[in-house]
């Protein structure tokens, strides 16, 4: 018996060195991904948009490649925040693939699919706008804002499908807004400032609610502000879906 547990305890480093470098390289790529993406929402929250997309871009070759729904879920993630970074060309070709690549599966993660097809109608928004003030023709920057509009419409008439209010308000005002672009002439285009998507947490409708509340119960200037908001320059609201 002496001898036996002698034996087993002579083979605990063998078995401890065959899950470090099999099955425990993939933890470790795991726990590394975890750290980065962590890192990424705390530079996402500090505005940072440029860490956060770096993070994002280091974590994505290390998850594993059966692991497919978690890379699709952190490309959403770098895609958001590389709008916010700038880099709206890359962003709207990147969520145009992985829309496309999430309509292809036979059971996509439908809140994936939804939060992506948001994103992606509002990449779609910001990109007709750059191009209709870049002096693009009608025949360049219409089937995008179109596609914005069906992708509207279709997270518009889900939400009525789900009873979800609050959501298809929000879903018929993106709508209301991609159409308003679509037919406002170029020169009040080039009039207006183009939009700026809100980037604190719990935004609504375009509207930073990160501010202080002013004292007081009367109803103040910034309270009809929000309230008209949406006039022609207003913008759909950036995806709000947390990381």
């Amino acid at each position: 018996m002496r001898i036996m547990l002698l034996l087993c305890w002579g083979l605990v480093p063998f078995f401890l060195g065959a899950y470090h470098y099999g099955p425990g390289q993939a933890q470790l790529k795991l726990d590394d991904v975890d750290r980065r993406i962590k890192a990424a929402q705390t530079a996402e929250e500090q505005g940072n948009w440029n860490q956060a997309v770096a993070l994002y871009n280091e974590a994505l070759p290390m998850v594993p490649s059966d692991n497919v729904k978690e890379a699709q879920k952190l490309r959403l993630e770098r895609d958001k925040a590389m709008m916010f970074n700038g880099q709206l060309p890359d962003a709207y070709l990147d969520l145009q693939a992985l829309l496309d690549e999430l309509q292809a599966e036979e059971k996509p993660d439908q809140e994936l699919l939804k939060q992506t097809r948001s994103a992606m109608a509002n990449a779609e928004y910001y990109v007709t706008w750059t191009l209709r003030l870049e002096g693009v023709g009608k025949e360049g920057w219409e089937p995008i804002i179109e596609s914005s509009r069906q992708n509207y419409r279709l997270l518009a008439e889900n939400a009525a499908k789900a009873d979800n209010k609050s959501e298809l308000k929000e879903q018929q005002e993106n709508l209301e807004a991609v159409i308003r672009l679509a037919n406002l002439d170029l020169t009040d285009l080039q009039g207006i400032p183009i939009p700026k998507q809100c980037k604190c947490k719990g935004c609504c409708n375009g509207v930073c609610n990160g501010k202080k509340k002013g004292k007081g119960k009367k109803k103040g200037k910034g309270q009809k502000r929000a309230k008209d908001h949406r006039g022609a320059s207003a913008s759909p609201p950036p995806d709000k879906s947390g990381s």
